[in-house]
């Protein structure tokens, strides 16, 4: 749980704010999007279970997550549980990026 949140923190802290603005003048629909983040820090998979149905929206979700990868690696403990991590957030774009 710890490191979902430290996840979605790294997200909406260090998206830049001209990438927003841009995303957020589309009309879209907040996407639903599973990250599966591997215990290196790497991206495993990027899924989309609900699109924005822009594509340029979901192309940037894409590039948002890809640019700040790698992620950090797990703690020593997560690591010996788990191999991969799948962090399921909706996308929302305004004054920033949320994550819920």
């Amino acid at each position: 749980m710890r490191y979902a949140q430290d996840w979605t923190r790294r997200i909406q802290m260090n998206t830049p704010p001209e990438t927003v603005r841009e995303i957020a003048t589309r009309a879209h629909r907040s996407p639903l999007v599973t990250v599966a983040v591997r215990s290196d820090g790497s991206v495993e998979s990027v899924t989309f279970l609900i699109s924005s149905g822009v594509a340029e929206v979901d192309d940037a979700v894409r590039r948002i997550i890809r640019e700040q990868a790698p992620f950090p690696a797990f703690s020593d403990a997560l690591a010996r549980e788990y191999d991969v991590v799948e962090i399921r957030r909706t996308w929302q774009f305004d004054s920033a990026v949320r994550l819920y």
